[in-house]
């Protein structure tokens, strides 16, 4: 049965059980958090599917202008949403009417609305976290580019 996900451990589980991501507004630029997050589940084998209307390629991968020309080569299995949550709607009924199993909000997009809808059509939701620092959470992978810190948090740390 479809749900909010609400623990990192069913956050984890996700992730072990689903291995293709379409992150829809993947960006090219190497310092966005979302190249960084793709580069990082690369590396840990999950296929990355981009998506962005603005991109012809990223990591050299070819970047689809939507999840519905992405769905054409590849069975989406996570749709990871980097845009704004008033964004959100239209690409969950995409990631509806292409079969995907997971609707995953990035840090910071919260949509309720769009959440609730996506677990009425029977997928699983994920919000307001990261897909590289959940999985980091579990496999050590916290340590890259000095994340070494036991806590997670969106706050900046203020000099001593």
């Amino acid at each position: 049965m479809a749900k909010l996900i609400q623990t990192p451990a069913e956050a984890f589980g996700l992730l072990q059980q689903y291995r293709r991501i379409a992150m829809v507004g993947l960006s090219g630029n190497p310092f966005r958090p979302s190249h960084f997050a793709a580069v990082y589940m690369l590396a840990e084998g999950y296929e990355i599917i981009p998506v962005n209307p603005r991109e012809r390629e990223i990591l050299g991968r070819r970047c689809y202008p939507s999840l519905t020309e992405a769905a054409q080569d590849h069975a989406i299995e996570i749709v990871d949403i980097f845009r704004n949550p008033k964004d959100v709607p239209p690409i969950v009924e995409e990631a509806i009417a292409i079969g995907a199993k997971v609707v995953w909000m990035q840090l910071g997009v919260v949509n309720e609305a769009a959440a609730q809808r996506a677990i009425e059509a029977g997928l699983d939701v994920v919000m307001d976290r990261c897909v590289k620092l959940e999985h980091a959470r579990f496999c050590g992978g916290q340590n890259l580019i000095g994340l070494n810190t036991g806590v997670i948090s969106a706050k900046r740390l203020r000099p001593r």
